[in-house]
Parts: C-alpha cells; structure tokens; sequence
C-alpha cells in the first residue's frame, strides 16, 4: 500500500512538475499537446513501458522520491525516460532507463 502511494505521489509531482514548466503561450500548450499525443502513441504500440512500469523499476534501481519524470529522444530510433529521484541522503539521482525494455542506461548524482 505504502510503495502504491509513493508511486502515485511520484506520479502526480512529475505531472505537476511538467504543468510548472510548460510556457503560458498557445504555442508551447500545442506543443505540449503533440508530445502528449506522442507519448501515448508510443504506449499503444507498445515502444514504451507505461509510468507505473518504469516508477517501480526506478525505485528499485534507485530508491527514493521521485521528483521528475521526462520521455525523451534517445538517438537512434529509441526513447528513454530521464527521472530525477530525490535519495534518502538528500541527493539528487539522475536514471536513464530504456522506455521499452526497462533497461537502466545511467544512473549517476547530479
């Protein structure tokens, strides 16, 4: 139950971490859009893992508070999810996980 919440808590700070960012013009919410859409297009076809998926993996690999959440272009025709995790100790980790295969491609304090 406890791990369920800290994944949903994750959940919702990357959700409004992403809202806090994103510019007050029509052009950066369009823009938010397509990514949005794009996101979830690769959800369907199955070229990334869900966010439930890669926060359990992460907290394995890297326990601790999740702070940010980013799908981003990894070169190559791949995606990559880039977390930010607030540890125990009070440092910031950033993990590079491959969106479809979980896989952890960095894992190193910011």
């Amino acid at each position: 139950m406890i791990q369920s919440q800290s994944i949903f808590r994750a959940a919702v700070i990357a959700l409004v971490v992403s809202a806090g960012m994103s510019g007050a013009s029509a052009l950066a919410s369009e823009s938010k859009k397509k990514n949005h859409e794009v996101a979830r297009q690769a959800l369907l076809r199955k070229e990334v893992l869900p966010l439930t998926q890669i926060l359990a993996i992460a907290a394995r690999r890297a326990p601790g508070e999740v702070i940010e959440v980013e799908l981003e272009d990894a070169g190559g025709g791949r995606l990559k999810y880039d977390l930010k995790i607030l540890a125990k100790n009070g440092r910031v980790r950033e993990l590079e996980l491959d969106a479809k295969t979980g896989a952890t491609l960095k894992l190193e304090d910011d």
